[in-house]
């Protein structure tokens, strides 16, 4: 992989990078997965826009041959137009054969390549409409250039594209000033030919940014439901990975001792190995008596992590039912991750249980408060208060011109279990 400068995705669009690589044991269930995520042809979150932008090239690369062909009788050498033409057909056919063959991946290399190329394609157009003195009229290849570009917009970095989208405007507008006499008859026209060469690249990279960061919040969505199903006090996701690490670190040392690779009494390097390990069993086992389901659903989140605050002193969180669960998680999901309200939080607070059990049903009472900031309550979507339903009855009301929902969750006993 080196020497190439690609961005390194996994199959959902999201940017791993060698900074997030840095400190992942390669042979981790984390190693494996972005080592399987970077191989090649493995990224298919933004591959379908790829061939989306390539179409959109294609068929605006037809419509400017059409106005080539309409505007050839007016050349005065007609071989460098055609020429430019030729090029750029070769030149997005031959990046379409590499995708296809080598996977969705740009080296350097080819990427230079692919530059060059589509700067000859813009010589050449120049070349061929100078004397007639409209650049903006009569630029067809060139003017085509902007939109070849966005054939690379997934395989290499944003600003790379937007650098050479950035540099082809300006030697189109320096064609323009140097070669067009303006007049306000063919300004529009010009203007036009210069737009065109960095509208399409900021139009695609915004399509691709918004694209994974949906993916992002939906693959963040998705990891936070999963603790739904954890039992009340558990270790979160990350920790399992560090568990996982840990406990084939413990059963690779027991097997050599048990297959005598290493002799008894142990090394004093192999004794304090094996101390730590013991150490830090321990303490992952120790927080997972202390934190709930929804602390590690909250502190693992993306989205959670920097929106809600929570408050479970009693760590009553663990005794929520599936169904609660989901609701509780679902509510305050909706209420923070609405764009309309991008500085909005959350405060959760979870108990303490001040009525007494029932002991008829074996339930206790557990109080739920929600107080959010920058939240109006007539901007409340109406599955939030779906959600909120299946934690149990609640009472809304306004407070500092925010939502504030205190909700009576009735969950079993703990103490008849």
């Amino acid at each position: 992989m080196s020497g190439w400068s690609a961005p390194e995705e996994n199959t959902l669009g999201v940017i791993l990078g060698r900074k997030n690589r840095r400190g992942v044991p390669t042979a981790s269930t984390a190693g494996r997965a972005m080592r399987s995520a970077s191989a090649r042809g493995a990224s298919l979150g933004t591959g379908y826009l790829g061939v989306g932008a390539s179409v959109l090239a294609a068929i605006q690369g037809i419509y400017g041959l059409g106005v080539f062909f309409v505007h050839a009788g007016s050349y005065p050498n007609l071989l460098p137009g055609a020429a430019a033409w030729l090029l750029y057909a070769l030149t997005l056919a031959g990046v379409a054969v590499a995708i296809a063959t080598r996977g969705e991946r740009m080296p350097n290399a080819m990427f230079v390549v692919f530059l060059v190329a589509l700067a000859a394609v813009t010589a050449l157009d120049l070349i061929a409409i100078w004397p007639m003195h409209d650049v903006g009229k009569y630029a067809t290849a060139s003017a085509s250039v902007g939109f070849g570009l966005l054939v690379a917009i997934t395989l290499r970095r944003g600003r790379e594209i937007l650098a050479a989208a950035i540099l082809l405007a300006i030697a189109m507008a320096a064609a323009v000033v140097l070669d067009t006499k303006i007049t306000e008859q063919n300004l529009p026209a010009q203007l036009l030919v210069v737009v065109l060469c960095v509208a399409p690249s900021i139009f695609g990279l915004s399509v691709v940014r918004r694209f994974r960061r949906i993916v992002q919040l939906e693959l963040d969505r998705v990891l936070v439901q999963s603790t739904v199903s954890a039992p009340r006090f558990a270790v979160g996701m990350l920790a399992s990975e560090e568990l996982a690490r840990l406990d084939l670190a413990a059963e690779e040392l027991l097997d050599s001792v048990a297959t005598g690779k290493t002799k008894l009494p142990l090394a004093p390097k192999v004794a304090s190995t094996a101390a730590s390990l013991a150490t830090e069993l321990r303490l992952h086992l120790i927080e997972g008596r202390r934190e709930t389901w929804l602390y590690h659903a909250i502190t693992e989140s993306e989205q959670l992590g920097k929106s809600v605050t929570l408050t479970d002193r009693g760590s009553l969180a663990g005794l929520l039912d599936p169904t609660q669960r989901d609701g509780l998680l679902a509510a305050v999901w909706l209420l923070v991750s609405d764009k309309s309200k991008t500085s909005s939080t959350a405060q959760l607070t979870i108990g303490p249980v001040n009525s007494p059990p029932d002991p008829v049903s074996k339930t206790i009472t557990v109080p739920v408060v929600l107080t959010t900031t920058d939240v109006a309550r007539n901007r409340v979507d109406p599955a939030t208060w779906d959600a909120i339903g299946k934690v149990g009855r609640f009472i809304d009301s306004t407070q500092n011109s925010s939502l504030r929902v205190e909700i009576d969750c009735v969950v079993s006993n703990p103490a008849d279990q």
